[in-house]
């Protein structure tokens, strides 16, 4: 079995693979610091709970944006798992052209293993949105080139501004009202960040497609609030929980047992 994983600012998430099948999922708190050992044996444990036994995985691949935490994660998986994780960087093969795009590193291996998620399932040229703690808009396009790139405030981070920074406004769940119409603090901030960010990403689907000439691109969405923006927009075309995490399945695929990948 491939146990995939995608350390994200806010969250590690991870998917165990029987092939094709996803047999397993959880969820891991980034920001709270643990040793190898902790991660370790959280790991185990939370495979355990699904039903798996930890011999039954037998390789790992990674992707991330918090460097800080590398060193102790993989050397959990290399300790408690017994084996090398395939890290995605540069240079691994993925099958997404970044000829276009100025300094190809600095381009976070979640938007790759997005890309390559929404490019292999769905083909191109699409816009693939991740409503993480930043929501990424990347546009792929019919052969697979990373042609473009937006990076804004996620949801959170907006919410979290307004309570923070506005002494009267209390800390929210983030939710879409009955109505854009509200008529008490709560909603009327919840109606601002969620009607506010449909309005966003409408606006920047249409840019995009402008800009592009590409007036038929597909859109694909994912991250945990994304549902939330999909549910609500004829502006997207999918909602795609998994997105990530079949992308990293389809990068091992592509390089698996070769040394460059390791």
């Amino acid at each position: 079995m491939l146990l995939v994983v995608d350390v994200g600012n806010t969250n590690i998430t991870c998917g165990i693979y029987d092939g094709e099948e996803m047999t397993g999922r959880f969820r891991i708190t980034t920001k709270i610091p643990r040793t190898s050992d902790e991660f370790g044996m959280m790991i185990c444990n939370l495979i355990e709970q699904r039903g798996l036994k930890i011999t039954d995985v037998t390789d790992v691949i990674i992707s991330s944006v918090v460097p800080a935490i590398m060193h102790s994660f993989c050397h959990a998986i290399e300790s408690y798992l017994h084996i090398t994780p395939i890290e995605v960087k540069a240079g691994i093969k993925t099958g997404i052209k970044l000829d276009r795009v100025s300094n190809p590193a600095e381009i976070g291996a979640d938007r790759i293993v997005d890309a390559v998620g929404a490019y292999e399932v769905y083909g191109g040229p699409i816009i693939v949105m991740d409503f993480g703690t930043a929501t990424t808009y990347d546009l792929i396009l019919e052969d697979g080139t990373f042609a473009a790139g937006i990076t804004s405030p996620g949801i959170r981070i907006s919410a979290k501004a307004l309570w923070e920074d506005a002494a009267k406004l209390p800390e929210i769940a983030i939710k879409k009202p009955d109505t854009i119409l509200a008529k008490d603090t709560i909603t009327s901030m919840q109606a601002g960040l969620v009607y506010g960010y449909i309005g966003q990403t409408e606006y920047i689907i249409d840019k995009i497609k402008e800009e592009s000439g590409l007036k038929n691109v597909k859109t694909v969405a994912t991250g945990g609030l994304g549902k939330i923006i999909a549910d609500e927009s004829s502006k997207i075309d999918i909602y795609d929980p998994n997105l990530t995490l079949n992308g990293l399945r389809l990068i091992y695929n592509k390089c698996k047992g070769k040394e460059k990948c390791k």
